[in-house]
């Protein structure tokens, strides 16, 4: 039987990530995944999940060896972010106030992943196995893992990065606490007739929020929050229908647009009670999901990575004592995260009239103070 040092389910953005993390601290790593993704082509039409990736999340890629192959398939930089519930009462963010070119970069999800497997093929101590985990014989120190095709092998920790519905979590027997946000989420991709690649902007609507993500050309992601029905409806709709609809509601600030493809989602809050157990630790939407509506998602997804490479990074043996250092540094950050998330959520999502008025005193408040602004931008952008 192979042992390995860490074995890592699932090969999405995350999974790749924490798995290059580790065999580039001369670990032996296994990486189980059945899903396989196509080579890139420029063209290929914009896929519909696209993240917002912060500076933190780029320096890591970066490290990783991995983000000058992404550059070179599909990145779309910006350097401006406004966000208002009534015209006249913005918050205006710009790159310069923190002194960089960008305030990040929208990016295919699927972009991102293969850029991080691209660098897979250098290292001999990694080993991709195309199969799904079946089970887990737990041991003092160190797991068998049992793979569906029949296959087994172990290693001192398994990393579940295998997203929301987590077979890692189950089998470890972490539970998690979690509530549906009672509004779903459509996502459209579209060309849009006015340039307006440098900025993300988002309106604060009773309903929920309207967002727009600049992608390359004069391509972007428009993000309409709503409730399940009206989502449905809005997906039942042919392109002519749902660009009438999209004219209708979203701000003048997006201007003619041609809708090019859809996808919806619901919006569900998720913590796992622990991060660890039984020697399989969590990292991402394993650990946790968040409201998107911040675009953080799979930034703070990042940092668990970073925050796990660095607690292990000249450590010989993967002891239970590094992940309860894991779990100190990350869970206050992701909690803060996601309730911050929440309560701008819940503040913003209603039409109560005493609530309007002091919104809009809080934009003006905020717009009108630089050092509050940079505080701001640098905690969401990690720096």
């Amino acid at each position: 039987m192979k042992n390995y040092d860490v074995a890592v389910i699932g090969r999405g953005m995350v999974g790749s990530a924490v798995a290059l993390g580790f065999v580039k601290q001369g670990r032996r790593v296994a990486i189980v995944e059945n899903d396989s993704l196509s080579n890139f082509s420029p063209s290929q039409p914009i896929d519909i999940r696209v993240s917002a990736i912060s500076q933190c999340s780029v320096h890591l890629l970066d490290r990783l060896g991995a983000w000058s192959s992404i550059t070179k398939m599909r990145v779309c930089p910006y350097r401006r972010l406004e966000t208002w519930c009534f015209p006249e009462c913005r918050i205006h963010f710009d790159s310069k106030a923190v002194g960089l070119s960008q305030l990040g970069y929208i990016i295919e999800n699927r972009v991102i992943q293969l850029g991080l497997i691209s660098q897979f093929s250098k290292y001999l101590n990694l080993v991709v196995y195309s199969d799904e985990l079946k089970g887990i014989q737990f041991k003092e120190d160190r797991n068998i893992l049992f793979l569906k095709s029949g296959e087994k092998f172990s290693a001192m920790w398994v990393i579940g990065a295998d997203g929301k519905h987590s077979r890692v979590r189950q089998l470890a027997n972490i539970g998690i606490t979690a509530w549906d946000y009672r509004q779903h989420c459509i996502s459209i991709g579209v060309n849009t007739d006015l340039p307006q690649q440098d900025i993300a902007w988002q309106h604060f609507t009773p309903t929920g929020p309207r967002s727009f993500l600049p992608l390359c050309g004069n391509q972007g992601s428009l993000v309409w929050y709503d409730s399940p029905e009206r989502i449905k409806q809005l997906c039942a709709m042919n392109s002519k229908q749902l660009r009438s609809e999209i004219l209708c509601h979203f701000p003048k600030e997006l201007g003619d647009i041609k809708v090019l493809q859809k996808g919806a989602f619901s919006l569900t809050r998720r913590h796992a009670q622990k991060y660890s157990n039984k020697r399989c630790v969590l990292v991402g939407d394993s650990a946790h999901t968040i409201n998107p509506l911040a675009g953080q998602g799979v930034n703070i997804s990042f940092k668990d990575v970073v925050a796990l490479l660095e607690v292990t990074s000249g450590v010989e043996i993967l002891s239970n004592d590094l992940l309860v250092q894991y779990e100190l540094r990350r869970r206050p950050d992701n909690l803060l995260m996601q309730t911050g998330i929440d309560l701008l959520y819940k503040g913003f999502s209603n039409d109560f009239l005493p609530l309007k008025l002091a919104r809009n005193v809080m934009f003006k408040l905020v717009d009108s103070s630089e050092i509050i602004k940079r505080k701001v931008l640098k905690y969401a952008l990690g720096l």
